[in-house]
């Protein structure tokens, strides 16, 4: 079925009527977090042992500590100068996660790091619902299992236990999607707007909801209803909204922004940076890290082409596009690759379909010792990643 709005053929399995909530998805959840806690535990007791302080890992390394600052200082408050004399600025880091965390901070007794912590794990858990959702609206409950899973034990997934924005940008693109495919336009216009105040890259859940918006006009022969124009509307307004800020207060409205990121090495370069990185690979950087990222970006791009001949619903082959073309036409820090590509969820669908029709309803030894072996690479990788790697994450 080509429609871009595609339903599981099976009624009993799509829990129509209902926005959230379909079958099955307590205990998806229950895996998600099982995992993830695990995660969690790990990386406090490798702080432990490296003899930093609790939670460390957890809120107070790479970007976590920009966002914790914008959080407590506002904007424009902080800046780095870089060996080669760019000056790095706050500006480049969204503002919905640290208004979120001065938000908490104001409604609880708690720490930035630990309100930050707060909002990341509930908007993971939100964004494993979300995906859930998804899978089981499209091909039911052991796919949106499956699906839910395999997301949690990613070898980039340990940043869903961070003071990241991740997990935030992932639950507001994954409803957004999940709200275009139940066609409720408004909804999936300002999530999508939302996440476009998360993340840069939060432009694909506008893309996403606008290109399917258009699609449903040219097979309606130019009919629209109002709540789809606005659902298209309100998508990029969060995006466009900051990149004109930051623009303002540069000085240059159109093109501050993207001297801004410029600072931090990000500019698109169709590809030219990452094949340059790629060839000097081999003689520096981690001889883990880069690796791993390169097969996680060579495995994303081939899955999409698994998602795009599976004909895929149109709002998820377009999410995940945008999201891949970003990672691989963007320079900057290639170990932040994976990460970059953590909210491409529906890039797990083929094997998310794979699994779920290879698995027995009572899993063997041999599935249950894989499930084991996966999870037990993910926590082991992801407490590399997060505390003990040199590089970026």
């Amino acid at each position: 079925m080509s429609s871009a709005l595609r339903r599981s053929d099976d009624p009993r399995e799509t829990g129509r009527g209902r926005l959230a909530g379909p079958p099955g998805v307590l205990r998806a959840l229950a895996v998600f977090a099982a995992v993830r806690l695990a995660g969690v535990v790990v990386l406090v007791l490798v702080d432990a042992v490296a003899g930093r302080p609790f939670g460390m890992s957890l809120a107070h390394r790479w970007d976590s500590v920009w966002y914790l600052h914008i959080a407590e200082h506002g904007y424009g408050t902080r800046l780095r100068i870089t060996a080669s004399g760019a000056v790095q600025t706050d500006w480049a880091f969204f503002p919905l996660y640290p208004g979120l965390i001065r938000a908490l901070r104001g409604l609880l007794p708690v720490t930035a790091g630990r309100a930050g912590l707060l909002i990341a794990w509930g908007s993971a858990a939100l964004a494993a619902w979300g995906i859930y959702a998804i899978g089981h609206h499209l091909y039911g409950r052991r796919v949106a299992t499956a699906l839910v899973a395999l997301w949690a034990v990613l070898p980039q997934s340990v940043v869903l236990g961070l003071a990241y924005t991740e997990p935030l940008f992932t639950a507001c693109a994954a409803w957004s999607l999940y709200a275009v495919l139940r066609r409720r336009w408004p909804a999936a216009g300002s999530l999508a707007l939302l996440a476009g105040l998360a993340r840069p890259n939060g432009i694909a859940a506008a893309v996403a909801v606008a290109v399917t918006a258009v699609h449903e006009v040219v097979r309606q022969r130019g009919r629209a209803s109002p709540g789809l124009l606005a659902g298209a509307v309100l998508g990029p307004l969060g995006w466009a909204g900051y990149v004109l800020w930051v623009g303002g207060r540069t000085g240059d409205l159109v093109h501050g922004y993207l001297q801004v990121q410029s600072a931090w090495n990000s500019h698109l370069d169709l590809s030219a940076g990452p094949l340059r990185f790629l060839e000097s690979m081999p003689l520096r950087g981690s001889w883990v890290t880069y690796p791993v990222a390169v097969f996680v970006v060579v495995a994303g791009i081939v899955s999409f082409c698994r998602l795009y001949l599976d004909r895929a619903p149109l709002p998820l082959l377009v999410f995940a596009g945008v999201l891949l073309l970003l990672v691989v036409a963007v320079s900057g820090p290639f170990s932040c690759k994976p990460r970059f590509l953590l909210p491409a969820f529906p890039l797990l669908i083929p094997p998310a379909r794979a699994l779920a029709r290879a698995w027995p309803s009572v899993p063997s030894p041999r599935a249950r010792l894989l499930c084991g072996g996966l999870t037990a690479v993910s926590l082991v990788y992801g407490a590399y990643l997060a505390s003990l790697a040199g590089q970026p994450l």
